[in-house]
C-alpha cells in the first residue's frame, strides 16, 4: 500500500516594501515633460539624496534606474521615442503606494472569501 501526503501550496511570497526608485521614477515622470535618460537620471539621483534613499553607490543605483524605466516601458507606462523617455497616462499606477494598495485590497478579498 502505497500512501501520499498532501501537499498544500504556498501562497508567492510578495514583497511589501516601498520601491523609492520607481517612485521617483514616477515623480519625476509625471510631470509630463521629456526626457533624456541622463537628465532622468539626474533629477531621480537628487530626489533620492534628498530623501536619503541613495544605497549602493551611483552606478548601481543607475543600472535599477536604467532597469526600472525599461519595466515601465515594456508595461506601456512610459513611451520611449529613440533616447528619450515620456510618461503616458496611468504612470501612478506603477507608484508603490497604488501597488501596495491594490496588494492590501487582494487580501482583504481573499480573507473576506475565506470568512
Amino acid at each position: 500500500m502505497v500512501t501520499t501526503k498532501a501537499v498544500t501550496k504556498k501562497a508567492p511570497f510578495s514583497r511589501r516594501v516601498v520601491d523609492h526608485v520607481t517612485d521617483e521614477l514616477v515623480n519625476v515622470l509625471s510631470t509630463g515633460e521629456t526626457f533624456e535618460f541622463k537628465a532622468l537620471f539626474s533629477k531621480v539621483f537628487e530626489g533620492l539624496k534628498l530623501k536619503n534613499a541613495v544605497s549602493g553607490g551611483e552606478e548601481m543605483l543607475r543600472l535599477r534606474s536604467y532597469e526600472k524605466i525599461l519595466k515601465l516601458t515594456n508595461c506601456g507606462l512610459v513611451k520611449k521615442v529613440g533616447k528619450t523617455y515620456r510618461a503616458l497616462e496611468g504612470i501612478e499606477s506603477a507608484s508603490s503606494a497604488h501597488r501596495l494598495a491594490r496588494l492590501d485590497s487582494a487580501i482583504l478579498a481573499a480573507a473576506q472569501a475565506k470568512a
